[in-house]
């Protein structure tokens, strides 16, 4: 800052450099604020968690699967027949034939074997699995925004850090133009020049940057806005965007040793087949086992059983008639099952086989997904740590000695300008590489999702 202060008032007699380094510094030490509510990562993502409603609907398909799975245990109503059975057709007497008669029958059908039980079990096992989608929906909600937050961070500090050097770019615009005018020092034409041209730079570089700070809160606004049905429609809830300007700390959910040492497959796949995404499809395959023995059921006979009860007027000259009581058992005969239960079998079975290679190739995923992400923490604190210790450090340095030699007529103005963007661009690098890390460890800890804490424990002491 004393450099800039020596080049400000480094022609001599013109003391209104002297208030226009005032100003400078004193607007150097402003940053705007706003009384406005903020909105922090957790909030977002408590908020998104909270208003989901395929969350909702995941619930209600719950309920609706339990609810079935009562009713498929249970028999099937019988059914009951009425109706006239033999009457002559000359004079539709009913009393005139012996076989006459008025008949009421009951049916009642018994499903092939283990048939209501299976699909019971079926549906409980659907319903089982619905839980775990609820819980995958979440980590992928709590991955979403905390994506979309940090995007939409990243570009709001950006702004507020151009924002604050804007004025530093305007001062050394109009000072360049003052000396220019007034034939002080050995400003150029090419140094006006250049003053207005990276001022306007940056101005669409914050146009730019809102455009992405608008984009991503928009983004952002679909998980945290509501939708309410009221009396005239839908209305759409949507609460302040304000983020918060403090970067949050996202803490790693996993041993810290799985970052620093290479990977071990098999511990890995004990952790990832906690994951709800992969105890989703470990559950489907239950349902999928429970669907090949429900076709084997298949081969084994349906059964009914019907009973009826005739009744026959007396005769015309009164003699009394007996009734009728039928009792019978009907029962299919699957016979020929090359074309449909063996088929119904193989389908079935090869359904399973599929699932078992989606668990499989889920496991991967996971493998790959943890494999990147942890590559690009391990590299993101190395630049994290090269930038904080050196580069932004060295970046100054050269912007204060060119500064100074430009001061002391031994510089270009351009050269001035250059590390001064240089120095810019590299604090916003900061904030990306600050925000980037977070997302990657938002990634990490997506793997790790579901994964029992004492578990965790226990493998960081091993």
């Amino acid at each position: 800052m004393d450099n800039t202060i020596r080049f400000l008032r480094a022609p001599a007699g013109a003391p209104r450099y002297l208030s226009l380094c005032i100003t400078l510094l004193l607007l150097l030490g402003l940053s705007p604020g706003t009384g406005a509510e903020v909105l922090s990562l957790p909030q977002a993502v408590a908020l998104a968690q909270r208003q989901d409603p395929w969350l909702t609907g995941n619930r209600y398909r719950q309920q609706s699967l339990e609810a079935e799975s009562v009713a498929a245990g249970t028999l099937p109503d019988p059914k009951l027949s009425l109706g006239f059975a033999n009457v002559p057709t000359d004079t539709w007497d009913f009393n005139q034939e012996p076989m006459t008669q008025f008949k009421v029958g009951v049916i009642q059908m018994f499903p092939r074997g283990e048939q209501r039980s299976l699909q019971r079990q079926q549906l409980q096992q659907r319903s089982a699995r619905l839980p775990l989608e609820r819980h995958q929906r979440l980590a992928q909600v709590e991955l979403t925004v905390t994506r979309l937050w940090l995007e939409a961070w990243q570009a709001q500090q950006a702004i507020r850090l151009i924002e604050n050097h804007r004025y530093l770019f305007e001062q050394m615009a109009d000072i360049t133009q003052s000396q220019y005018s007034s034939a002080l020092g050995r400003t150029r034409q090419q140094d006006v020049i250049r003053a207005q041209l990276e001022l306007t730079r940056l101005e669409d570089r914050l146009t730019r940057l809102q455009q992405q700070l608008d984009t991503s809160l928009a983004r952002l606004a679909r998980w945290t806005s509501q939708v309410q049905q009221g009396e005239s429609g839908y209305e759409r809830v949507r609460p302040s965007l304000q983020l918060l300007a403090e970067l949050p700390q996202i803490p790693l959910r996993m041993p810290d040793r799985l970052l620093r040492q290479p990977a071990d497959w098999p511990q890995l796949a004990d952790y990832f087949l906690q994951h709800p995404s992969v105890q989703s499809l470990a559950q489907e395959i239950a349902v999928s086992a429970t669907e090949v023995a429900l076709a084997r059921q298949q081969y084994r006979p349906e059964w009914g059983l019907n009973a009826s009860y005739g009744y026959r007027e007396d005769a015309p000259m009164g003699m009394e008639r007996a009734d009728f009581f039928s009792l019978g058992i009907t029962v299919d005969l699957p016979l020929f099952t090359g074309n449909r239960q063996d088929q119904q079998v193989a389908a079935a079975s090869a359904r399973q086989a599929s699932l078992q290679s989606d668990k499989t190739l889920q496991l991967q995923k996971l493998w790959a997904r943890f494999e990147a992400a942890k590559a690009q923490w391990l590299r993101l604190e190395q630049r994290q740590a090269l930038y904080r210790n050196k580069l932004l450090p060295q970046i100054h340095q050269q912007a204060e000695a060119s500064l100074t030699a430009y001061t002391n007529d031994n510089g270009d103005f351009a050269e001035v300008m250059r590390d001064r963007i240089a120095e810019l661009n590299a604090r916003i690098d900061m904030l990306t590489i600050s925000a980037e890390q977070r997302q990657a460890v938002a990634q990490l800890n997506y793997c790790f999702t579901g994964v029992a804490d004492r578990a965790l424990e226990d493998s960081s002491h091993e």
